[in-house]
């Protein structure tokens, strides 16, 4: 499969948990359900990460990339928290589009920190994407 294939099914994926989160969190703390959730992920990865590769990998990895994958869990877990407490006080169709303004923010931070081109096409894309997610999350 090719990454279009793969990022098709993300976002497939994504939407069902928007779904099946608001659903979960009914009557609980909101942060306990990211606990929950993120122990599923946690056994879940290393599951597949140990199924499709030697374990003793782990040990080979830069310093370098111990501090941005660690860097990327903390935002991923921040991520997760603010998610979730949106989801837990706000309705699923409204939190889920402004959520998926990190794309947005995904083209400003590429642009910044990885030298990607800030073209017409990207300015545009972004744009529409914002005004779509702030369409949807009007009353």
């Amino acid at each position: 499969m090719n990454w279009l294939t793969w990022s098709l099914l993300s976002a497939l994926f994504a939407g069902a948990t928007a779904i099946l989160a608001k659903i979960g969190i009914s009557g609980i703390d909101s942060h306990l359900a990211t606990a929950v959730r993120t122990t599923v992920v946690l056994v879940f990865a290393w599951g597949v990460a140990l199924s499709t590769g030697p374990a003793a990998a782990v040990f080979t990895l830069s310093r370098r990339t111990w501090l941005f994958l660690t860097l990327s869990g903390l935002a991923t877990g921040l991520s997760w928290l603010c998610y979730f407490r949106a989801l837990q006080i706000g309705e699923a169709s409204k939190v889920a589009p402004i959520d998926k303004l990190s794309v947005v923010f995904v083209l400003i931070f590429a642009a910044l920190f990885l030298g990607e081109a800030m073209t017409f096409k990207t300015v545009v894309g972004g744009a529409l994407i914002t005004a779509g997610a702030v369409v949807l999350a009007l009353k």
